[in-house]
């Protein structure tokens, strides 16, 4: 027997006080509804409803059980739309985490916009440079910079992650400008620390990978600190583009070009990633935040 059917069908019939106006609700023929409503009476051993040709009443036990189940079968239904609304419209508790440079500058600016289009969201927005796993750290959208991860999270390249050499014009004028990657070995470094230690300058010279690190001056996880070192002049930087391309515009920093492309991997498609868990049913807080954060990096 299907309970939840017999329990629905007996609370309308109790509401209705007919078979045949109760059936007409569920579209389904009279005889169909008072067999199910029969099998409920059957397994509780009771009789729940007083029939005659003219009208259907409850017995005393009935009425007590039709309160109780009434009030199951309402809160059920309004469990049912809250899941239907939290699936139909953006809503409920955003989980983000970021790297923190990259949430500093692009990503929380972003979510002020995204706040005024979607305000039934509320943003948990956490940035930290240690890598974050989805069963563990109960997130629903992670950015990290990096390689595409697993196939077991959906992964978006939202933008290059490739470093690239800056310095202030004051400290290139003292110290010269390089012309070739292992002229940096005789400059002053400032280097950028990620969660597996301080990101070396790298170069592929005919197939051969060569480490061209300066002299380390300051190491730090803080790319704003590291940033305001090198516009005084404190020596040369290699931070992603999205980090320092403000500084270029305004000249504040100058990029060092090479023939020879510096990066701080050996490896290709270093990136800043979107990720998310795979889902059969994507909540529209998560789809709308997705789409919104890779539109938003689109135009730039």
């Amino acid at each position: 027997m299907d309970q939840l059917r017999a329990l629905k069908y007996f609370v309308a019939v109790a509401q209705t006080g007919s078979f045949t106006q109760a059936a007409a609700r569920f579209d389904v023929p009279p005889s169909s509804l008072s067999r199910r409503v029969a099998d409920l009476e059957a397994s509780l051993g009771a009789t729940l409803l007083k029939r005659t040709t003219r009208v259907v009443k409850l017995t005393e036990v009935g009425r007590s059980y039709f309160q109780q189940v009434d009030a199951i079968i309402r809160a059920l239904e309004q469990s049912d739309e809250s899941v239907r609304s939290y699936h139909s419209e953006p809503m409920g508790r955003l989980r983000i985490s970021s790297m923190v440079g990259f949430g500093e500058q692009v990503l929380i600016p972003l979510l002020d916009r995204f706040s005024k289009l979607y305000p039934k969201v509320m943003l948990d927005v956490s940035l930290s440079d240690q890598l974050s796993a989805f069963d563990r750290d109960d997130v629903d959208i992670a950015i990290r910079g990096g390689y595409a991860p697993n196939e077991r999270v959906v992964a978006v390249n939202l933008m290059s992650n490739d470093f690239f050499p800056v310095a202030a014009k004051s400290y290139l004028d003292q110290a010269g400008t390089p012309t070739h990657p292992f002229d940096l070995k005789a400059h002053k470094g400032l280097f950028f620390r990620s969660p597996t230690g301080p990101t070396p300058w790298l170069c592929q010279i005919e197939r051969q990978w060569h480490d061209v690190s300066g002299e380390p001056v300051v190491v730090s996880n803080s790319g704003n600190w590291l940033v305001d070192r090198a516009v005084k002049g404190e020596g040369i930087l290699m931070l992603p583009k999205w980090v320092t391309q403000p500084l270029l515009e305004t000249g504040e920093l100058q990029e060092i070009c090479f023939d020879i492309p510096i990066n701080v991997t050996q490896q290709p498609d270093f990136g800043v990633f979107l990720l998310y868990q795979k889902q059969r049913y994507l909540v529209p807080k998560i789809k709308v935040a997705v789409d919104f954060i890779v539109a938003e990096l689109k135009v730039r």
